[in-house]
Order: structure tokens, then C-alpha cells, then sequence
């Protein structure tokens, strides 16, 4: 049976045991996600709104289950749904202004804060979240406002000379500004013990980095030769320093003999983001054939603003540091193509059918993240079961399927892609018939997600050989300890 609503949209009249049903799919959604595992919750909300879709709450519930999934733009077309199902639902209106809110859209998230202000004047949350965005409004207006046109590199601003090295600093120092064997055998045990690396080394290490990267193509070439010699992939780090060094305990650190590639979002939600990337960086200098590392969606300006990069920066060095980071950050590879056969990139696949190696390497990249085309798919896409192309879970991206990338394959004469950019049970997931792997690199992420860490290991023959592994203890510093404080306000922390 069925009626009509004032919008002549016909809904199904739902039966008491109907809705009985759904709403105790809906509690046992409720109980996963007070316990954290956001993956089942999101799949018993589907079912409660499969049983019952015209429940706004449901659609609410699974929204903020897709935002602590960090799916935007599901969590965005949840809340619409919400909203429009029943718009005195003022949980939508909290839902799509975090969502926007995560996404930087921070003047969408001021007009939902009106709408549930609107009906409750008195609600002081709504008032202290609507204040802050409000704030962040103005400050970027200003921000845009004061601007002094100046197109000069932060190094040109640098005076190295000024920045005196202590004499009772007992850290790794580099030598002629050059990184060494043994710099790098004394960074990692100075860094575990939480010991901050020299101001004046740490800037020395970003102007080489940038200056090296800037010879680089958007698409980078590897080759692993015939006779043993191995390549390990890893994924997201996020910031998971002592996880990092867990990986090298495992697998060796990066030597002529043991190159790696690392997959992109090295920094943002663990707080030991500057440890992490001054350690890549340097064993990139130092074997820069045989030390490999691409963007990912986190090596932006937004990102960091939001996610705590940038807040470490500014506690362990400078705010002028932000700025060479970002200029770095600009200059990273896109994407790199292993033996001809294997492409790899953080996110994934394209909204066009017809985008070629040739095309990759063409793009230019020094830039921030545009929100559409080549650059934005490759940092933000992710792959999905059903065949075709949908819109992004994230709001940024596309969602591609297994024709999409077999498609691909074929017409780039590749084997399959590597990506990284979602956390998995196992570490990594091997989807579209063995054509797209994905490794994630950080466990436990961000201490909650309860997942293992995983890297590849690739000879010659191509075979992705899997090690996975727990996550170790570190320093009681939180993840998203150097976060926008506004974060937590929407339950993003």
C-alpha cells in the first residue's frame, strides 16, 4: 500500500513490525559504532534503511558513520536525504554542516548552522559551531584581502647563515648541508627518543628536496632489475612514526639494495607527522634512485590546515616552514610506473576513458589539488565492486569498477595499479580481478580502527608478495593532537 506526499512522491506505508524490525537494525548499528567499528555500523544502517527508507534519523546515524569514515560526500548525500525526508530533522542540518565542513566548505556549513538556528535559537551548540565557522570565513576573506603578491620561493627568503646551531645541540648534523649514511643512522634513534631535529638542518633538507624534485616528471619511472633485487611499496603512513620504524625493523630501511616506494600521505592525524617526513626526505636525498615517494591527497594546504601537519609544523619549528613544506609538497610525483606493467598513484582511476601514461606525465603539478580532472583523480578516487564510474564517497574524486580498470590495463598495456588512501582490515585489499590492489600502511589508524598495516614487496617477476603487521606502541601524544580545534566540534576527532 502505498500514499502521496504534499511533493507527489509516492512511499510505501510501513507496518508496525516493519518498522520494528528496522529500528533494532538500527540499535545494533548504534551499539558498533559507540565501539568504533564504523565499517559494520555503516552496513546495518544500510539495512535498517533498506527496511525501512523513510526514516530521516537513519539516513542521519549513517551520515556520521560515513563522516568518521572520512566519506564526505556520503555523508552529504545522507544528510540531504535526511533533510528532505523530514526537514525539522535538525540532526541533518549538524550532519551536512560537518561534512562541508571537512570538505572546506565552510560557508555551506555557516547556512545549515542558520537553518537549525533558525529553529532553535537557543541551541548553544549550534551557536558556538556556526560562531567558528563564521571565523574561519572572515579569516580566510582577510587572509585574501592582506595578500602581498609575491611569487618568490621561501627559500629566497631564508637567510641560513642567521640560524645558529647551538653548541650543546647533540643531534645528527649534516655535513657540507648534505645528507650521509650516518645522519640518517643517527635520525632515527634521536627522533624515537622525541629529540627535535636542528631548525637549520630541517630547512637545509626541504631546500635540497625541492630543488631535486623540480627535475622530476609528474610520472616517475622504476625499474626492478632480473637477479633478487626487490621494490617494497608502502601506503599511507599518516603521521605513524614509530610504525614507520616498525616497517623498517621489519623489511630494512632504505638502502641501494632495498629501495622503496611510498605511496603517499606520509603527514595529518598522527602527531608525529614531522618525524615521519624529514625521515623520508632525507633517505630520498640520500638514495634518491632508489628511494621513491608520490603525493597524496593529505600533501595539501587544506589537508594540513585541518588535520594537524600544520599545527606540528608551527609547534616544533615555524610557520615560514609550512610554507617550504607546501612548496615541497607542490613538486611531488603524481604517480609512478613500475617495469612498464604496474601504475601506481595514491588514489586511483579517471572520469574519462581515454587518459594515457603520456597524459600522466604531462600534468602539471605544482600546484594545489584542482577539484576536478587528472590530478584530482589520481589523489582522490577509490575503486567500488559494481562495474561503471559513481560519485565519490569522499565528495572529491570518482568511485571507478572493475571495467574501468581492466580497461585501463589494456589500454596502457599495464597488469594491474597499486593505490593506497583506504584503510583496510588486512592492510590491503586485492579487488577487480587482481587488477587493483590497495595497501594502507598505518595500523591501528588514527588508535582506533583496530586495522593491521601492511606493505608489498615486488621482485622482477611482478608477483605482490603481502607482509602485514600490528601496531606498536608510541609517546602518549594523541593522533590529531596538532589538529584545527574545530575538528572535535563535529566529531572529527
Amino acid at each position: 500500500m502505498c500514499t502521496m506526499t504534499e511533493d507527489n512522491e509516492e512511499i510505501e506505508i510501513i507496518s508496525d513490525e516493519v518498522k520494528i524490525e528496522a529500528e533494532e537494525l538500527n540499535q545494533q548499528a548504534k551499539k558498533l559504532f559507540l565501539t568504533g567499528k564504523y565499517d559494520k555500523a555503516l552496513d546495518i544502517y544500510s539495512n535498517a534503511i533498506e527496511v525501512n527508507p523513510y526514516m530521516a534519523s537513519y539516513y542521519g546515524n549513517r551520515s556520521f558513520c560515513n563522516i568518521k569514515l572520512e566519506c564526505f560526500g556520503s555523508a552529504l548525500q545522507d544528510a540531504n536525504k535526511a533533510i528532505q525526508l523530514d526537514p525539522k530533522y535538525v540532526k541533518g542540518y549538524y550532519r551536512r554542516a560537518s561534512a562541508n565542513m571537512a570538505l572546506g566548505k565552510f560557508k555551506l556549513s555557516i547556512r545549515d548552522y542558520e537553518s537549525v538556528l533558525k529553529a532553535r535559537p537557543n541551541d548553544k551548540d549550534a551557536k558556538m559551531k556556526f560562531t567558528e565557522c563564521k571565523k574561519i570565513v572572515h579569516q580566510q576573506a582577510f587572509a585574501k584581502a592582506i595578500a602581498v603578491d609575491d611569487s618568490r620561493s621561501v627559500v629566497e627568503t631564508l637567510d641560513l647563515e642567521s640560524i645558529h646551531i647551538e653548541a650543546d645541540y647533540d643531534g645528527p648534523k649534516l655535513v657540507d648541508g648534505k645528507v650521509t649514511l650516518e645522519f640518517t643512522q643517527e635520525l632515527l634513534p634521536y627522533l624515537k627518543e622525541q629529540k627535535k631535529l636542528h631548525k637549520r638542518y630541517a630547512y637545509e633538507i626541504l631546500i635540497s628536496i625541492k630543488e631535486y624534485l623540480s627535475t622530476q616528471p609528474s610520472l616517475v619511472d622504476i625499474n626492478i632489475p632480473m637477479g633478487g633485487r626487490k621494490l617494497t611499496v608502502c601506503g599511507d603512513i599518516h603521521g605513524q612514526f614509530y610504525d614507520l620504524l616498525n616497517i623498517f625493523d621489519l623489511n630494512g630501511v632504505p638502502s641501494e639494495d632495498n629501495p622503496y616506494l611510498f605511496n603517499g600521505d606520509f603527514v595529518d592525524r598522527g602527531s608525529f607527522s614531522v618525524e615521519v617526513i624529514l625521515t623520508l626526505f632525507s633517505f630520498k636525498l640520500l638514495y634518491p634512485n632508489h628511494m621513491f615517494m608520490a603525493r597524496g591527497n593529505h600533501e595539501s594546504v587544506n589537508m594540513n590546515q585541518m588535520y594537524g601537519f600544520e599545527g606540528e609544523v608551527k609547534e616544533k619549528y615555524t610557520s615560514k616552514m609550512v610554507d617550504l613544506f607546501t612548496e615541497v609538497y607542490n613538486l611531488l610525483p603524481l604517480s609512478h610506473c613500475i617495469n612498464n606493467k604496474i601504475l601506481t598513484m595514491h588514489g586511483g582511476l579517471f572520469s574519462s576513458d581515454d587518459v594515457t601514461l603520456e597524459d600522466i606525465r604531462n600534468t602539471e603539478r605544482n600546484r594545489q589539488p584542482p577539484e576536478s580532472g587528472i590530478m584530482c583523480e589520481l589523489l582522490w578516487s577509490d575503486p567500488q565492486p559494481q562495474n561503471g564510474r559513481c560519485p565519490s564517497k569522499r565528495g572529491v574524486g570518482i568511485s571507478f569498477g572493475p571495467d574501468i580498470t581492466a580497461n585501463f590495463c589494456k589500454r596502457n598495456n599495464l597488469e594491474y595499479i597499486i593505490r593506497s588512501h583506504e584503510v583496510k582490515p588486512e592492510g590491503y585489499e586485492v579487488a577487480h580481478n587482481g587488477k587493483c590492489i590497495t595497501v594502507f600502511s598505518a595500523p591501528n589508524y588514527c588508535d582506533q580502527m583496530g586495522n593491521m598495516g601492511a606493505f608489498i614487496t615486488l621482485f622482477s617477476d611482478l608477483v605482490p608478495k603481502f607482509t602485514t603487521y600490528e601496531a606498536v606502541p608510541h609517546p602518549s601524544v594523541k593522533p590529531m593532537a596538532y589538529a584545527n580545534s574545530i575538528m572535535s566540534m563535529f566529531g572529527l576527532m
